[in-house]
């Protein structure tokens, strides 16, 4: 099994703040988690601060190989 793409990190939250991120996510059409890595980035770039972002995992079935290839 590959390495995950992402950090793991638990996160304890207050209840009342969890559930603004959740109203928050859902009016976005995101998953919490998504909201909260959006509202990070924003936080940081108002800030001055720099984040790269990470080339997104490929989607969907390898392409095929041709037979006349070999």
């Amino acid at each position: 099994m590959p390495p995950p793409t992402k950090k793991a990190y638990p996160l304890r939250l207050d209840p009342a703040l969890f559930a603004a991120l959740e109203r928050a996510a859902s009016a976005d059409l995101r998953s919490v988690n998504a909201e909260i890595e959006v509202l990070l980035r924003e936080a940081l770039v108002r800030r001055g601060i720099k984040v790269a972002t990470s080339e997104p995992p490929r989607r969907g079935r390898p392409p095929k190989e041709d037979a006349d290839d070999e």
